[in-house]
């Protein structure tokens, strides 16, 4: 008997820990509410009016995702949009972990969305709805413009269709059945001119200077 009451105050101690440990852990996605408007229904007995929330989430390491939810309280809808967003979270490749691989545009509706890449320290230089999204996704450094519709839903959906289409350079080479080395071009290359074998440095250049003096003076 002593030996059980033993073993139950041991698993007793074992249950807070565990407890705390889970609460100690970061949450996995930070969320950020892009726009939230009061909508209303008419019924019978006149109107009803509630909120609709637009929320991005992403773990700000390649991965977000966006949902919306509709609620009479403003908290409610956007705890149903926060959920909803985490069940669409998509992954994007990121070139040095902080920008895009290539430009992309993406739509949606009357929505467009030019992404183009940044050098490092450039930022981001995006507005509203698009800005969220980059930064949830992670992006430090990208060039956004928005030439369509300035509706958020449609901005933010846009945004997705060009982050879907992104490839990396891995998945382009694996598409085309290529080498990541055969599609990216070669560093180090010039167009220096090309000099004979045991011939010093400089004299083709020397060479070609001197002949074309000589045909200016033969003319």
């Amino acid at each position: 008997m002593a030996g059980r009451e033993g073993r139950r105050d041991r698993g007793d101690r074992g249950g807070p820990r565990r407890g705390r440990r889970d609460d100690e852990r970061e949450p996995e996605f930070a969320d950020r509410l892009v726009a939230i408007n009061r909508v209303s229904k008419t019924v019978k007995g006149g109107k009803r009016f509630g909120f609709a929330a637009l929320v991005v989430v992403g773990d700000q390491k390649g991965r977000v995702g966006f949902g919306k939810g509709k609620a009479k309280e403003v908290p409610e809808a956007i705890r149903k949009a926060t959920e909803d967003a985490k069940r669409s979270i998509i992954r994007v490749p990121l070139r040095e972990g902080r920008t895009l691989h290539h430009d992309i545009e993406g739509r949606h509706g009357a929505g467009k969305v030019i992404m183009r890449t940044a050098p490092a320290g450039t930022g981001i230089i995006a507005g509203g709805p698009c800005r969220a999204v980059f930064e949830m996704l992670g992006i430090s450094d990208v060039v956004a413009k928005s030439t369509g519709s300035q509706n958020p839903y449609n901005m933010v959906r846009a945004t997705f269709d060009g982050l879907l289409k992104e490839l990396s350079p891995r998945q382009a080479a694996a598409r085309r059945g290529k080498k990541v080395a055969d599609i990216l071009p070669a560093r180090g290359t010039d167009s220096a001119p090309v000099e004979a074998p045991g011939e010093a440095p400089g004299e083709a250049a020397v060479e070609s200077g001197a002949e074309a003096a000589t045909d200016a003076v033969v003319k």
